[in-house]
């Protein structure tokens, strides 16, 4: 299994949600994050479309490196309310 840290997790997903302002840390052990990604593409997304999105930016570093992602998925406007 490949480790990643919070730059790099940040950085994948910059590359893909090219507005996002992301915020990742790890809470346990190097393989447990809490991220929060703030994108004005979410306007009119579910939660779900949100997190779909962030996973496919994290690709298979979900299913091998990150075993858990407190995640939080908001627009500029939610962020500033």
């Amino acid at each position: 299994m490949t480790n990643v840290n919070p730059e790099t997790l940040k950085s994948l997903v910059c590359q893909h949600i090219t507005d996002a302002d992301v915020n990742v840390h790890c809470y346990s052990g190097d393989d447990h994050f809490e991220m929060t990604v703030i994108s004005e593409s979410f306007a009119g997304k579910s939660r779900i479309q949100r997190h779909k999105m962030v996973y496919a930016a994290l690709g298979d570093n979900m299913r091998q490196a990150v075993h858990a992602l407190a995640l939080k998925t908001i627009t500029p406007e939610e962020a500033s309310s």
